[in-house]
């Protein structure tokens, strides 16, 4: 299960640039929701130590039991809707496993998923190509799907969707096959944001629900949704406005935007307006530069794995990291409609702290068993 490896193959770098991310969100969170200083200082330390540990098991040792993950995976999603499962804001995505501990489901679902995927696809390699094992591995991945669009949660299935497909794309799926992928999608994406436009129903009524086809209305005229659908996002694009190019400084006592309440969710989802009023223009974009070098960075460490789970891996948790970090900044900007994905690093929650932290420590031990320098 462990090796011997050298210190100076270790990818500090990596490592550093994790930390530094994570003391964004640590600043941000504990600026926003004081109360929680203790809790995100304690579960980054825990997760943190969860990567190192990690990053010094053999990720081929972890990738024996895939088929357990992948039981597991459907087991947690489906204890969701058992008496279990506690009811949020109109949604069951948590798991009250004792009182005072809960875990999101969803988030550990996307660090199985990679997990078994990346084994499943490299016993198979040789027929990723073919059309049939593309239709099994969809049938995979349509079980814990469908368990987490009856939360309701779509936004998670669109990002293990996205991380699935980065997956099969660097496994050597055939071109044609994304081809054909993109040739349904995005008829269908603009056929959805058609029928959010034109009230015809057609969608709303049979796929989305009615809070999913308000927020794309309150997306696209949030003008006409001031006091609730859009409230969030456009009170986020004042308090990144108003931070200026240098930020109204950490935990300022400046009536502000944040202090007065507008945003009723800082610590999570919404952290990046935090950031944006604190730390200015710069620090926004101190945060974006910072994810896409871990994202890339992953995806370097992928380029260079000496085989094609540890490619796999690496890829998988690259794309979920940096797809996830460009759709959260996406909404709190205003270019995309609200959804529920939190800020790689930064937004508090453990259970996406912790499946972050863990991911890192899998791509760290890919690093180590890599001949090849970065």
């Amino acid at each position: 299960m462990l090796k011997k490896y050298k210190i100076t193959e270790y990818d500090f770098f990596l490592v550093t640039m994790i930390l530094i991310t994570n003391i964004f969100g640590i600043l941000a969170v504990t600026s926003s929701f004081p109360s929680l200083k203790t809790s995100v200082i304690g579960g980054s330390i825990f997760s943190f130590l969860v990567m190192v540990f990690l990053s010094l098991v053999d990720y081929n040792f972890l990738l024996k039991f895939n088929w357990l993950y992948y039981i597991a995976n459907l087991v947690i999603l489906a204890l969701i809707f058992t008496s279990m499962g506690k009811r949020i804001n109109g949604a069951r995505r948590w798991l009250q496993l004792v009182p005072g501990v809960r875990i999101q489901p969803c988030e550990v679902a996307k660090i199985l998923l990679i997990l078994f995927f990346a084994q499943f696809i490299m016993k198979y390699k040789d027929k990723v190509k073919d059309i049939r094992f593309i239709f099994v591995c969809f049938a995979l991945l349509s079980l814990p799907v469908l368990l987490i669009i009856l939360q309701p949660d779509l936004s998670t299935c669109i990002m293990i969707f996205v991380t699935f497909a980065c997956m099969l794309f660097v496994a050597g799926m055939d071109w044609k096959l994304v081809a054909i992928a993109l040739a349904v999608a995005v008829p269908l994406v603009l056929f959805v944001i058609s029928d959010a436009v034109n009230g015809w129903g057609i969608v709303f009524g049979k796929i989305l629900h009615d809070y999913q086809g308000d927020r794309i209305l309150a997306w696209l005229h949030p003008e006409d949704f001031t006091t609730d659908k859009a409230y969030q996002t456009l009170h986020s694009l004042m308090a990144i406005g108003s931070g200026g190019i240098r930020g109204k400084g950490y935990n300022t006592d400046d009536v502000t935007v944040l202090n007065a309440g507008f945003i009723s969710e800082p610590q999570s989802d919404f952290v990046f307006a935090v950031i944006g009023e604190e730390f200015g223009f710069i620090g926004g974009c101190a945060v974006i530069i910072l994810i896409l070098i871990i994202s890339v960075r992953c995806f370097l460490i992928s380029f260079r794995a000496k085989d094609k789970a540890g490619q796999l891996l690496a890829a998988g948790i690259g794309a979920w990291i940096g797809f996830q970090g460009f759709i959260n900044i996406s909404v709190v900007t205003g270019l995309f409609p609200n959804t529920g994905l939190p800020l790689p690093f930064i937004s508090a929650g453990s259970s996406a702290l912790l499946s972050m932290y863990a991911g890192m420590g899998i791509v760290l031990n890919v690093r180590l068993q890599s001949n090849k320098y970065i």
